[in-house]
């Protein structure tokens, strides 16, 4: 099958119909991606003393043979895939005993990234992701070409955002579409730029929970490095925990602060690897706006989000590093996993509040700006409902503590938890209860809630397709109700909770107006059957 050349890539992909393959400079690549994974267990076996035998270095020969199976599973891959752009879908074919074919029509395409390994950046190559909208993982509904040339995955990625735009007029969409890539080729790409990569965030970055899985990482790798070269570093790490002068207590203490610290710093390098020339940018092309992400030191990033699709944006505060000004934001748009481990939905590195915020507004560039407007506290009632639930929670650890002393399974000194678990309980209750706040403004529902993470969400009213209205017990006890707006972007529900049940009704009716209409009974006449009497919109308050 004949190849096309670089500069034939960009028509040929709007031609069509053809089977293409991936490009052959991934067979060099995964050939000197095997000689580098041989090397190190070759020149330990060289240089190390005769009497280290192969037994004692076998993490590098699992590297050798991890590496050397790698490249062979891509080579075999190159072999027996093969794709094609037709007039209605995406197509690609792939395996030998067990073969798939699979397909995403063009209309339903959502986000065309591109991605790229230090092996693909060496060999000048890409890797294409074709989503359509998944919400689980990508494997199940999504594309991907590993690995195209810059210019086939350039082209491509242009092509399927140009078809994108056009396909809704299918009469002449292969003509329109071919003239809308050679006019977008030709013009500059004008962009607007919001933020760009800052190195002083690193220490915003740092200190993170999963610093200790970090840390713990790469501790095991430089234990079975030293290892391998007769180093005793389990004696030690030993001989620097004295147990017997500090005790058991104390000396884990020491560890599990020198484990985090140690993580601490893995992080921060994380950071500079991950966001490295970093640049949030809104780019205006031929099909509309896309809000684009690039970020990446050895394994660089692209993520293009249609402005379309873009259904509101979210800023959320971590408790514990509130007290820092420290803000993660993320937009909330159809076409993005937003449980996957590579957070397309971020549009910033963890960062200051004056970054956030600011760059919030811009990117949703609506007047007046949702995240400045004045939130509408929720009643005293709702603080009292999180402080039962926190004198509740801390009754319970008692009653546990309790059994375990009465079971002689822990000393009866140990209920003296209790004296920190009511007073810490009722803090957390009283910061739930005050990051509670919602409001309405121009076309954006604002509801901010969270204790861990406060999150603040502006949303499109236009995009609320369901409204729930719930109470628990105790709730109705209380008077209060919870509001929860359904879309089909971000995490696909977003709650509001706690107000009380008289604002509940209106609220929920002017978060998505005419959805609840026909279930609502005007002053003075009894609910009707929304099946079959049409209700009229502007109808009084009333109740549902």
């Amino acid at each position: 099958m004949n190849r096309p050349q670089s500069g034939d890539a960009l028509a040929e992909v709007a031609a069509g119909g053809n089977w293409q393959q991936l490009s052959a400079r991934m067979i060099y690549v995964d050939l000197a991606q095997s000689l580098l994974s041989l090397a190190p267990a070759v020149l330990a076996l060289w240089i190390l003393p005769l009497e280290v035998g192969p037994s004692q270095i076998w993490p590098l020969w699992g590297l050798a043979a991890w590496g050397v199976l790698g490249a062979g599973h891509d080579a075999w891959r190159w072999v027996f895939t093969r794709y094609r752009i037709t007039g209605s879908h995406v197509e690609i074919k792939t395996g030998l005993i067990f073969r798939q074919h699979r397909s995403i029509q063009r209309e339903r395409i959502r986000s065309v990234d591109i991605e790229a390994k230090l092996r693909h950046r060496i060999g000048r190559l890409r890797v294409v992701q074709i989503g359509a909208g998944q919400q689980t993982s990508a494997s199940e509904a999504a594309l991907r070409l590993d690995a195209l040339s810059v210019q086939d995955a350039l082209a491509l990625q242009q092509h399927l955002r140009t078809i994108a735009a056009v396909s809704r007029t299918p009469v002449a969409a292969d003509a329109r579409s071919s003239a809308a890539i050679q006019r977008a080729e030709k013009a500059p790409e004008p962009r607007e730029v919001f933020a760009t990569f800052r190195p002083g965030w690193f220490i915003y970055n740092m200190f993170n929970i999963w610093a200790f899985l970090v840390a713990g990482g790469l501790g095991w790798g430089l234990y079975w490095l030293l290892s391998s070269f007769g180093v005793d570093a389990n004696g030690f790490i030993l001989s620097l925990l004295d147990w017997e002068s500090l005790g058991v207590l104390p000396t884990i203490l020491i560890a599990v602060l020198a484990l985090g610290v140690f993580g601490a710093l893995g992080m921060g390098v994380l950071y500079f690897t991950e966001f490295w020339n970093f640049e949030l940018a809104r780019v205006h092309e031929k099909e509309g706006t896309m809000l684009r992400t690039r970020r990446g030191l050895f394994t660089t990033v692209e993520v293009n989000r249609d402005e379309r699709r873009i259904r509101g944006l979210t800023v959320s505060e971590p408790v514990l590093w509130r007290w820092l000004g420290i803000c993660d934001s993320n937009v909330v748009t159809t076409g993005l996993d937003v449980y996957s481990m590579k957070d397309p939905t971020a549009i910033l590195p963890r960062g200051p509040r004056s970054t956030h915020w600011p760059n919030a507004s811009k990117v949703l560039g609506h007047t007046p700006d949702p995240f400045t407007s004045e939130l509408r506290p929720h009643p005293q009632s709702a603080l009292r409902r999180r402080l039962a639930w926190a004198t509740g929670f801390s009754a319970v650890v008692g009653l546990v503590l309790w059994w375990l002393v009465q079971a002689q399974v822990i000393a009866p000194a140990t209920l003296w938890v209790l004296a920190g678990v009511w007073p810490v309980s009722l803090v957390a209750a009283v910061v739930a209860y005050r990051a509670l706040g919602h409001g309405l403004c121009g076309d954006y529902l604002v509801t901010r809630s969270g204790l861990l993470a406060r999150a603040t969400t502006a949303l499109q009213r236009s995009s609320v397709s369901t409204i729930v209205v719930r109470e628990s017990l105790l709730q109705r006890r209380l008077g209060l109700r919870t509001v929860s707006v359904k879309t089909a972007a971000g995490y696909g529900s977003y709650d509001t909770p706690d107000i009380t049940a008289q604002h509940a009704l209106d609220f929920a009716r002017q978060c998505a107006p005419g959805i609840l209409e026909p279930f609502v009974a005007r002053a003075g006449e009894p609910a009707t059957d929304p099946h079959s009497t049409p209700a009229r919109r502007g109808s009084a308050p009333g109740s549902v």
